[in-house]
């Protein structure tokens, strides 16, 4: 009779719950962060967990179904070092933990979203094998895929529904900034900004603020009272 050592899948059961209680706490600091001021969690030290709280911190929005994503500017607003960002992102992209979208906004824009979110959000992607013409019909209308202006028998994955939050997150841009231009020193406490609501834009302040800081529009400044959001001189 032979016995079986138990000590032979351990490795693997100890990999699988140390997985798990990493997951159970990040989902527990995702959770926390949602409700923690942009001043509490505007840098991070890893682009993984700076993703997390990000989508944790994910606008609602009314009458559009979209899942969360987060701007590349956004994460070079929260993690010092880009070259990190982007060998973290390409990384966890490999590993198809996320996807990368370019976004048709006329500036060089990148969303993230996990890749556990594009799926649900994406059910015909399950279809598998080879896809119809009446079924690559459906994918465009469903804004899963998008014709290559270059050749039109290529495409593009696209994030659905994203269309809508393009337009606002145009406008939410120069909302922005126009409110701080107006501003004897086109600065502003980040506390007390953050709590202003944008008129043009579903997405929320606090989205709008990490993509402009990120994409170098605006800077922060420390001072004794808290950080201050300045226009960045051109």
């Amino acid at each position: 009779m032979s016995t079986q050592d138990p000590s032979s899948s351990s490795p693997s059961k100890g990999t699988k719950r140390r997985r798990d209680e990493e997951e159970a706490a990040a989902a527990d600091d995702a959770e926390t962060a949602a409700s923690e001021s942009l001043e509490q969690s505007l840098t991070f030290s890893d682009t993984l967990v700076a993703l997390r709280m990000m989508r944790a911190q994910f606008p609602h929005i009314d009458k559009v179904s979209i899942r969360p994503f987060v701007l590349r500017s956004q994460l070079y607003s929260s993690v010092v070092d880009r070259t990190q960002v982007d060998r973290e992102l390409e990384s966890l992209r490999r590993t198809k933990v996320l996807r990368i979208f370019k976004l048709n906004t006329g500036q060089d824009d990148h969303a993230i979203m996990f890749l556990d979110d594009y799926l649900n959000q994406c059910s015909l992607l399950s279809l598998g094998g080879k896809v119809k013409d009446n079924q690559i019909s459906v994918l465009i209308n469903g804004g899963v895929i998008i014709r290559q202006l270059i050749d039109p028998s290529m495409y593009w994955f696209a994030i659905p529904n994203v269309g809508s939050m393009l337009k606002g997150l145009s406008q939410g841009r120069k909302e922005l900034l126009s409110l701080l231009s107006r501003r004897r020193y086109k600065e502003m406490l980040l506390a007390s900004l953050e709590k202003k609501r944008l008129r043009l834009s579903p997405l929320d302040m606090r989205f709008h603020l990490r993509d402009l800081i990120g994409s170098g529009h605006l800077k922060t400044i420390k001072t004794p009272t808290g950080l201050v959001v300045r226009i960045s001189k051109e």
